[in-house]
């Protein structure tokens, strides 16, 4: 069903530090705007280094207490918070969608539905996980690696938060959160429940504020031991080298380019729709996202009229009303960088199936673009090698296994991807072939309990599960 669109304002005028809400040190407030209809819905604190020292003086003093509660504990909390969050799951969920431009019913599963997963995962994980192990005459301890700062992208909000946090927090460690400022109201709705809660006071702490200054505050504290970050791999890139000057652990989550590599004897009719909706997800908003499909060149009318066909299924509209199945891009910024693109696909040849740069009749307000496919595009494209991060789909066309096995891999990215087959153990015998965190074989569903991240610039570190915690810990070995 449609929900009805709350007007109001949210007004965030204080940060949530030490398991207080508190004033921020400067005056500077962020506006939050609604895709849809490009309306200011919140308000929050543009943060400081003050605020963010303060933060982390609040992580380091809540450090040694909350590392030396047992992991049932630890997961007994992340159980508590996940049911607190089911219980506000459709208010999340309709937040994220005005934010990013999701449509509603999606957003409750891929956006506050994630989040929960994440939180439920690590619980198990960290129940199962072996604390100590014996090897020889030593003690193996698994212990919290410290003090973390995760700076957070906007496309998958409060899901990127708790991946993070979940698996932070179930290590032992304590955290410093700064979230993307365009795109943060749902945490603050995870610091309302924690504050309800009653969650160890300086555990968890939440600093709004934007990249160069927050952001770069956190990553250069000298008493934050280690970094999560996830964004471009243009900003990951400077996140790595800010933190190599006082040698930080770092996982950084990054860009990609992913292939779907759809082989001579896989069903075109079950691929190539597959692959236009993955990419489609999220408005293509989506790191993992499949935006390049490699067709045998002997398929590729087929694979176009097919691929059209599911463009034109698509219905582009208020993420909030009935039916929309394609809502806007997260901004003005954003809708214009990924027009750029299309032009540039235009001008380096490449054929139009559908779509393109004119924005869509009747949509004149919120940030939308039209879903696109181009065709007959060549590898060394700028739109066949750079993450466009709209629904913009390129299909590539290519001659023999060899060939498609080479263009999959002919990329700087290397984070998700797919394999289609109508033989799965040919599938899977490609699938081990392309360099990438993940490959989906003919439609895999994707597991929230698997590792997920990246090979080359798409990053390094994993989330997700047992996985993800296993990255916030660090071993002691005890002589005996």
């Amino acid at each position: 069903m449609a929900i009805a669109h709350d007007n109001r304002v949210r007004v965030h005028d204080k940060l949530y530090i030490g398991g207080e809400w508190v004033e921020p040190s400067g005056e500077g407030t962020l506006k939050v705007i609604d895709a849809g209809t490009e309306a200011v819905i919140g308000l929050i604190p543009d943060g400081n280094e003050d605020d963010i020292d303060r933060a982390v003086r609040a992580a380091v003093g809540a450090f040694e207490s909350w590392s030396t509660t047992t992991p049932r504990e630890r997961s007994e909390w992340l159980t508590r918070i996940a049911d607190a969050l089911t219980q506000r799951s459709d208010e999340i969920a309709e937040l994220i969608s005005r934010e990013v431009g999701m449509p509603f019913e999606v957003s409750k599963v891929a956006q506050s539905g994630l989040a929960i997963a994440d939180l439920v995962n690590v619980a198990a994980a960290a129940d199962e996980l072996e604390w100590e192990e014996e090897v020889g005459n030593s003690l193996i301890l698994r212990e919290p690696v410290g003090v973390v700062g995760a700076i957070t992208p906007w496309n998958y909000p409060l899901h990127q938060v708790t991946a993070k946090a979940a698996a932070a927090l179930a290590a032992g460690c304590t955290i410093v959160v700064k979230p993307s400022e365009v795109a943060p109201l749902s945490i603050f709705v995870l610091a309302e429940i924690l504050d309800e809660l009653e969650f160890p006071a300086g555990v968890f702490n939440l600093v709004t504020g934007v990249g160069p200054v927050a952001g770069e505050a956190l990553v250069t504290h000298p008493d934050i031991d280690m970094v999560s970050f996830t964004g471009s791999t243009r900003a990951g890139r400077r996140v790595s080298e800010l933190a190599g000057r006082t040698v930080k652990r770092v996982t950084v989550e990054l860009g990609g380019k992913s292939p779907s590599v759809i082989l001579p004897d896989a069903d075109l009719e079950q691929a190539v729709p597959g692959s236009v909706t993955d990419c489609f997800l999220n408005s293509g908003q989506t790191c993992a996202a499949l935006t390049r499909m490699l067709v045998p060149r002997e398929h590729l009318a087929q694979a176009e009229a097919l691929a059209a066909d599911t463009c034109a299924q698509q219905v582009l509209g208020d993420p909030t009303a009935d039916g929309t199945t394609l809502g806007p891009l997260v901004s003005e910024t954003q809708r214009e960088r990924v027009r750029a693109y299309i032009r540039k696909g235009i001008e380096e040849g490449a054929k139009l199936v559908c779509g393109g740069e004119d924005l869509p009749v009747g949509l004149e307000v919120g940030y939308f673009v039209a879903p696109t496919v181009f065709s007959d595009v060549t590898p060394d494209m700028t739109i066949a090698q750079e993450e466009i991060f709209g629904p913009v789909v390129v299909i590539i066309p290519y001659d023999d296994e060899e060939d498609a096995v080479a263009i999959a891999n002919n990329s700087e990215y290397g984070l998700s991807g797919a394999v289609w087959s109508g033989d799965a153990e040919h599938a899977r015998r490609v699938a081990r072939r392309v360099r990438t965190g993940q490959v989906s074989i003919n439609g895999g569903a994707y597991n929230t309990q698997a590792p997920f991240g990246g090979f080359k610039q798409s990053g390094h570190g994993r989330e997700g599960g047992r996985f993800g915690l296993e990255e916030f810990l660090t071993a002691k070995a005890l002589q005996l």
